[in-house]
């Protein structure tokens, strides 16, 4: 059986990827930045939050464009849009025209999520949708860790932030350009695949549908109480996330006094513990549902622990200051944080994969709200407070928000 399902989710993974360098980039470069254009904390945090501003409008909306228009065409555009907003951000000449640079990238960002995930309920079975899930949301801590090797070591090389800006832009386009070669809206659109993995995909979509009793009217989503509890579950995952990926390389920077290339590494070390974990949790979710073991048990299990270790190990973070313990409870927070990627896999299995678009992008519209509010209000703490502790401490709220609410789900068709 040919594996064209896997290299189209490894294509997504880059993608995701190059979008969290291109994300990831003002982080590493806002010490630099910040100088330059003489800015405080409270502006640094308001610059941060600029790009979720239209990338949080663009959910839903993102997601009913990926039911109408299917995620091809949705995710090659997009790609394009954003590497040309990110090339832009080179040109910028002060703070304002760096913030408008970001609401763009945000804008053209908003729909690769929600057709991510309608690409996994119509490519992937049962099954395989936790390691498809992984890749899809994998990108995000691999792209931010990689972002900060790269993005930094261009800095360091050209002797320029906007040349490393402008480099990271012109390769997103050519990703997006690569994206609408190679992937296809259904398996037998698709050149390579065979007619053996057509029919194990189709089978197991077949069986799914089945189980499912079909596609849920759009009215009764939001009467259920899961429904809310996945939006507030993951408004509390983005909460921390984000507040690691606006504001870990400046508080290492401050705190530990890194140059910009001891940054990079110590960046990478603690984003790319964040996408092993990701990797884990797709692999543990779909052995443990390979066993046939309750879905209820998988997914409240899964997420629960997760949740709660991560919640310790960033609580714990305010209480040491040796650079190596720092370092390694950062990377510990985001490797189990990010076993919660895996609910990407629930629109489906909430809803039903026609209308799987649209929850995504409703679930991802109520998690980005964070990525507007979180930046603003550790930038306004650490400003009033010259400290980073209360922040780590609303990182610890975040985190046991998200095991609440994981635990919170019934995980089971919600409508």
């Amino acid at each position: 059986m040919t594996n064209v399902r896997w290299r189209i989710f490894f294509l997504i993974l880059a993608t995701v990827a190059i979008n969290y360098i291109d994300r990831a980039s003002l982080s590493v470069a806002m010490p630099t930045i910040s100088r330059e254009f003489n800015i405080s904390p409270a502006i640094q945090g308001l610059l941060l939050s600029g790009f979720f501003w239209s990338y949080c409008a663009m959910q839903i909306p993102g997601g009913m464009l990926a039911d109408r228009f299917l995620p091809r065409l949705v995710i090659a555009g997009a790609t394009i849009a954003w590497g040309g907003f990110a090339a832009l951000a080179a040109a910028a000449t002060g703070w304002i025209t760096m913030l408008l640079t970001r609401v763009g990238l945000g804008l053209a960002e908003g729909p690769i999520y929600p057709a991510g995930a309608k690409l996994i309920g119509m490519w992937m079975t049962p099954t395989e949708r936790g390691r498809a899930a992984a890749l899809l949301d994998g990108g995000a801590p691999l792209g931010t860790a990689l972002g900060s090797l790269i993005i930094a070591g261009l800095i360091s090389a050209l002797g320029s932030w906007r040349a490393a800006f402008l480099v990271a832009g012109i390769g997103t386009m050519a990703c997006g350009a690569f994206a609408w070669f190679y992937i296809r809206n259904h398996p037998h659109e698709h050149g390579s695949t065979d007619h053996q993995e057509r029919t194990h995909i189709q089978d197991g979509l077949r069986r799914s549908s089945a189980d499912a009793g079909g596609s849920a009217p759009l009215s009764g989503v939001f009467r259920s109480p899961s429904i809310w509890m996945l939006f507030g579950g993951w408004f509390c995952f983005n909460s921390l996330w984000y507040g690691f990926l606006t504001w870990v390389p400046i508080f290492l920077s401050k705190t530990q006094g890194l140059d910009i290339a001891a940054l990079g590494w110590a960046s990478f070390l603690v984003f790319f513990g964040g996408f092993v974990g990701e990797l884990t949790g797709g692999q543990l979710l779909d052995r443990w549902l390979r066993t046939h073991a309750s879905t209820e048990k998988v997914y409240r299990s899964l997420f629960g622990i997760s949740s709660g270790l991560a919640t310790i190990a960033v609580f714990l973070v305010a209480y040491v200051h040796q650079e190596a313990a720092v370092i390694t409870l950062l990377a510990t927070t985001l490797f189990f944080l990010r076993w919660c990627g895996m609910y990407w896999t629930l629109p489906g299995l909430l809803i039903g994969g026609e209308k799987a678009g649209f929850l995504a992008g409703s679930m991802n519209f109520a998690g980005n709200i964070s990525g507007i509010v979180v930046p603003v209000i550790v930038g306004l703490i650490v400003s009033a407070t010259g400290s980073y502790y209360l922040a780590l401490m609303m990182f610890a709220a975040a985190g046991a928000g998200l095991f609440l609410c994981s635990i919170g789900i019934r995980y089971r068709r919600a409508i």
